[in-house]
């Protein structure tokens, strides 16, 4: 693995040196462009809208819009606007990570410490472990502030990237049902179902069979064939009642 970041996380007085490396990776098929007449592929170019010619890389840079005029800003510029953040991993504060909306997570890396005393790297490793909390930073990541909490798993320290409050819309504008409305035997039922159906969380079981019967096709177009499609079958109740649905999944649980 590559890292994509090197500098260090802060807790108090304490200071690890590490680097991140991306913990996920894509599970999907990765497709190109072509064109249908002859299979060529589809190439994109940087383009000036005024002179209509390619520009190179180098030229290339990031403005803003501010009063109808582009202010132009270097890499310097995203680093002094939270220059402590820069290359710290600073922890404000713990908190309960089971208190973290999963709707605010985005994305995780692994933290490797680096050098040769990594005693403090295993010491926040088992505090967090023992306390059951996360430390709650900001750092600055590809020139853009990122909030995150860092946890272990496991005996890896993660960092994983969460959203800011303003990034999360409200529900406002949604047009909700009235809770009001469930009755009691509804409800009671609605339970039962749950805990009928509850286990364990294993995601090791749950494979992305998607791009696996995808990946088929392709093998079998490749061959001059159309493979068999599997159909989806829906099971319906007959009944509109919300009750009767509920016990007829009740029912067909046990059946299984």
């Amino acid at each position: 693995m590559r890292s994509i970041w090197k500098g260090s996380v802060g807790f108090g007085l304490v200071n690890i040196p590490i680097k991140l490396y991306s913990a996920v990776q894509s599970s999907s098929l990765d497709f190109d462009m072509l064109d249908s007449r002859d299979h060529a592929h589809i190439k994109y170019h940087r383009v000036n809208e005024h002179t209509q010619k390619e520009v190179p890389f180098d030229k290339i840079v990031k403005g803003y819009k501010l009063d109808e005029e582009y202010v132009i800003i270097e890499e310097r510029d995203f680093e002094d606007a939270a220059p402590e953040k820069s290359r710290i991993i600073e922890i404000e504060s713990f908190v309960d990570i089971a208190d973290i909306n999963p709707m605010f997570y985005e994305t995780s890396y692994y933290a490797e410490p680096e050098g040769k005393n990594n005693k403090a790297y295993a010491l926040l490793i088992k505090a967090l472990q023992q306390s059951k909390k996360a430390g709650l930073a900001r750092f600055v990541l590809r020139s853009t502030e990122t909030l995150c909490i860092v946890h272990p798993v496991n005996n890896v320290l993660v960092v994983t990237k969460i959203r800011f409050a303003q990034e999360i819309r409200s529900t406002e504008e949604l047009t909700l049902p009235d809770s009001k409305e469930v009755s009691k035997k509804e409800l009671d039922m609605g339970l039962a179902l749950i805990n009928q159906y509850a286990e364990n969380f294993d995601v090791s079981k749950f494979k992305d069979e998607y791009s696996d019967e995808l990946l088929k096709i392709i093998k079998e177009k490749a061959k001059g064939k159309r493979p068999t499609i599997k159909k989806l079958k829906v099971q319906k109740t007959s009944s509109d009642d919300l009750y009767d649905q509920l016990m007829n999944s009740l029912k067909t649980k046990k059946g299984a």
